[in-house]
């Protein structure tokens, strides 16, 4: 290991120390949440009475989750992109739909969604990771009839291997082969990162100015070699497999909700080397590696002090997402740090509540000692006699009624929610109330509206600062390593894909559906766009074409929940162009014959400019040469009249 290295490595280690997420109050708050969205106990109930936990992070959190979804998976294309010109219009609408392929099609994307909304609602923030994902591929291949030194050439490729060879002689040597070529092929891949599994610096404000970011994960022996099958390492050389420190109490409470967290020392039950398991560090650090005096970004991989691979990148492949942002920092606030507190509160006033009333029910007595039997007592079943040996020995005590004001305070509290939240009973389902005889259509939709802003500005959040970069991100990766055809399904029609080919400076936009209604609301605007459309069409009105008719019809299809268009509408012809009019065409043919005549007279009359221009030019000449020639004349003149005297 050079000096370079082993000064980056100590790098690496302080910086895993010293960064946010490792151990530290951020872990703490997310260990925290994940008990409450589980409603685990909170470690201070008492034997013998109520144990309730209330669910209201796990309520809040699960009632968002359908409306983001909702907003940001039920259209057809989550991102468009803006052509840079008019020659990149075609080029645009192709990027549009590949992309939204390779998220949806070539990655589950609707899962990664879902988790990567989930884990930013409990806990801060939402990290997933996208980077192009090279594959060996291993082609058969037959030649026939190969002379030496084809034969040759071709055995000496590296990526050839042979398998089959069959050399006979016809007046020249031949070689009948058969051959496995290898070749690298690769496709977008996007994962979740479990926020224990993420790393970044103290003073980050974002992941790609960050001085340090690093995502750890555990891989086998087996996984490792597959990762990087030229290096040869030594096991010996990886360190301990057990790690202790990353089993922080954040992780032990993901696993400890269905007990499928397990200690262990890294090693299979049967202790197989291959399957033994080590955290991998895939650390982007900036730092002056090669001593330029300028800090370069580079992804060093290692595990302990082993470094797999040490290489300069131009941007880190992770991106983050939070719903309430806190302007100059990394990580924002949760939906569950809102609520909280709230969840304790409920369930305190309801373990008090329901404690209240088994004493209702089933009474306190007080008892003289000695003079009555206790196990009859604490043996309560109907028609059951209690032994004394005294009048009076058992006395019932009164027990208080419940107390409104305590209904009264779980009410207020979930007033509270709604307003931190903006979760409701109009958005969490039909609300009884709201949809009575008398309140309007315009009253339900302004409650509705109202509720839902908080939640819409969540969506908006993750629009602009994560699924828009995740998507553009997949853009730049395919136009940078995708440089081979391929032939995928686009809009009902297999179309060749070629990403390197299109323009590297468009624009990206997130299509959400922010303030667009309910799906009957966009219905009901549909069909009087619809209706409007059919009235001027018959009327007339050169302002809606077939086109426009066959549009409006796909998207209120669309609306109904049906996704092929194609089984109920036919898109219509392209309009044919107009023919012109004979007379038209006569008069614009006369036209252009006289501004030919007007082109050809100006052009005779540029050429005489030219000539007079010539002329003068050649006149002024021939002057300065008389002029010339009479002064040197004069001189000569002069020196012969010098001369005589």
């Amino acid at each position: 290991m050079s000096d370079n290295e082993t000064e980056l490595i100590s790098r690496i280690r302080q910086e895993i120390s010293d960064s946010l997420g490792y151990d530290g109050e951020i872990s703490i708050q997310r260990e925290k949440a994940i008990q409450y969205y589980y409603a685990l106990p909170f470690g201070n109930e008492v034997d013998g009475r109520s144990q309730y936990v209330d669910s209201t992070v796990q309520d809040t959190v699960e009632w968002i989750k359908p409306s983001l979804m909702r907003v940001f998976a039920s259209g057809d294309e989550m991102v468009k992109f803006s052509p840079h010109g008019p020659e990149d219009v075609q080029s645009a609408k192709q990027a549009t739909d590949y992309v939204n392929y390779v998220f949806t099609k070539d990655n589950p994307g609707w899962e990664i969604l879902y988790s990567w909304f989930h884990d930013a609602l409990l806990q801060k923030n939402g990290i997933v990771k996208v980077w192009w994902d090279e594959y060996p591929e291993r082609q058969r291949e037959e030649y026939r009839r190969l002379t030496d030194m084809e034969y040759e050439l071709l055995s000496a490729d590296k990526n050839v291997e042979i398998i089959e060879e069959n050399e006979y002689y016809e007046e020249v040597t031949y070689h009948d082969v058969v051959l496995l070529r290898g070749s690298y092929n690769g496709k977008i891949k996007i994962e979740n990162v479990p926020p224990d599994e993420f790393l970044i610096s103290r003073e980050a404000k974002g992941i790609q100015n960050a001085r340090f970011v690093c995502h750890r994960v555990k891989k086998t022996v087996s996984q490792l070699r597959e990762m990087y099958p030229d290096d040869d390492f030594d096991v010996a050389e990886l360190g301990g497999g057990y790690n202790e420190e990353v089993y922080n109490a954040e992780r032990m409470a993901r696993y400890e909700f269905d007990d499928s967290f397990s200690w262990g020392d890294g090693l299979n039950e049967n202790g197989e080397e291959a399957l033994r398991e080590y955290w991998l560090h895939e650390s982007f650090i900036r730092t002056d590696y090669d001593d330029d005096g300028i800090a370069e970004l580079r992804k060093v991989c290692t595990v302990g002090d082993y470094i797999f691979s040490n290489e300069e990148i131009d941007k880190v492949p992770l991106i983050s997402i939070t719903p309430l942002k806190i302007p100059h920092k990394f990580f924002g606030l949760s939906v569950a740090d809102l609520v909280m507190d709230l969840q304790l509160i409920k369930s305190t006033l309801m373990r008090n509540l329901m404690d209240n009333a088994y004493n209702q029910n089933f009474g306190r007595y007080a008892v003289l000692e000695g003079q009555a039997n206790l196990d009859d007592l604490l043996t309560q079943r109907p028609g059951g006699v209690v032994r004394v040996k005294s009048p009076n020995a058992v006395m019932p005590l009164a027990t208080p009624p419940l107390q409104p004001e305590s209904f009264q305070m779980l009410g207020y509290l979930d007033e509270v929610r709604e307003a931190r939240t903006g979760v409701n009973k109009n958005t969490q389902g039909i609300n009884a109330d709201a949809l009575t005889s008398h309140t309007t259509a315009t009253a339900v939709n302004a409650v509705m509206t109202n509720a839902q802003s908080r939640v819409e500005l969540i969506a908006r959040q993750f629009a602009e600062t994560g699924v828009k970069e995740l998507m553009y991100c997949i853009y730049e990766l395919l136009l940078k390593n995708q440089d081979k055809e391929r032939v995928v399904m686009l809009r009902n029609e297999w179309v060749p894909v070629r990403p390197d080919m299109w323009n590297d400076q468009m624009d990206c936009t997130v299509s959400v559906a922010l303030g667009n209604g309910s799906k009957d609301q966009q219905m009901g605007h549909l069909s009087q766009m619809l209706q409007f459309a059919s009235q001027a069409m018959q009327g007339g009105l050169p302002i809606v074409t077939p086109e426009n008719m066959y549009n409006i019809g796909a998207a209120l299809i669309k609306a109904m929940g049906y996704q092929n268009v194609d089984d109920y509408l036919t898109k219509p012809p392209p309009p044919q162009p107009q023919q012109p009019n004979p007379e038209e065409q006569m008069a614009q043919m006369e036209m252009q014959l006289k501004q030919k005549e007007l082109e050809i007279k100006a052009a005779d009359v540029q050429v005489k400019m030219q000539k007079i221009q010539q002329e003068a030019k050649k006149d002024a000449v021939d002057a300065q040469l008389k002029v010339a020639e009479l002064a040197l004349e004069k001189e000569q003149n002069r020196a012969v009249a010098i001369g005589n005297t």
